[in-house]
């Protein structure tokens, strides 16, 4: 992804000029960023299928101050529809032959750019959907919701605006049973966290798709004690909308997926 040729000032621009949503960067993010002296790139996951091609980078760059700040860019696009006159396949760089249009979102936070590649058209992950092989199927699926997790592999815990990044999960939460001031005092102490995404699935809410997504959130405190907040990620909501709710342990932010499940 990285061009040797190419100086960290050209990269970040370019990286910038290309990205639909560059104005919602913090201006103090973009204020940093103009002290790099330095960038590497890397890529962090991808998916291809016939419906989406979706790829996450990591851009690091190191600062005048000494210290690294990561951006992190989703470069997503569907199918080319060969009958649409306005798809030209001489219409750039940016244009793939076989999916489209190339789009480029920038996130100066890991989990706003997990959540961004959720939201795509079938971003949560593929499985069986409720509903669509009759009530065993459905219970099935529900026993796996519940059902205990494999044994994690050993977190690789990241110093990266920590306390800054819990108090974003908390902040962006729906549901009335967030954990409260003492959790988010608590965290206020975090150096460095961990996601990892634990759960998801597709179900059929009220005759519709929802998407439903698990994520833990572990911090490492500064007393050297470990906490973790879950969030849910659904859109089994009214309107179909995505709306997230965070939970300070697992069993409850499971109870809370089965529970919007029932109505299926």
């Amino acid at each position: 992804m990285s061009d040797p040729y190419e100086t960290t000032e050209q990269h970040l621009e370019r990286l910038l000029r290309r990205a639909l949503n560059s104005f919602d960067l913090p201006d103090s993010t973009v204020e940093r960023l103009g002290t790099a002296l330095a960038h590497s790139s890397s890529l962090h996951s991808s998916h291809h299928s016939s419906s989406l091609h979706r790829e996450t980078y990591r851009h690091t760059y190191l600062l005048a101050d000494g210290t690294p700040l990561a951006l992190w860019e989703l470069v997503h696009c569907g199918p080319r529809d060969a009958s649409d006159p306005g798809h030209d396949t001489t219409a750039g760089p940016g244009y793939d032959t076989h999916t489209g249009l190339r789009q480029h979102e920038l996130y100066d936070d890991e989990a706003d750019v997990h959540i961004a590649a959720a939201r795509l058209t079938g971003g949560f992950c593929d499985g069986p959907v409720f509903g669509h092989d009759g009530p065993q199927a459905d219970l099935e699926i529900l026993d796996a919701l519940m059902a205990a997790p494999p044994a994690p592999l050993p977190r690789m815990y990241a110093p990266d605006n920590s306390a800054d990044h819990a108090r974003r999960v908390l902040r962006r939460a729906e549901n009335r049973d967030v954990p409260g001031k003492a959790t988010a005092l608590l965290l206020r102490s975090a150096f460095a966290h961990h996601i990892t995404q634990v759960f998801g699935r597709q179900c059929q809410v009220d005759g519709r798709d929802a998407g439903f997504t698990l994520y833990e959130h572990a911090f490492l405190l500064l007393d050297g004690r470990e906490t973790s907040l879950w969030e849910v990620e659904h859109t089994a909501t009214p309107d179909g909308r995505h709306m997230c709710e965070v939970y300070g342990d697992e069993d409850a932010a499971r109870g809370a997926m089965e529970s919007r499940t029932r109505i299926c």
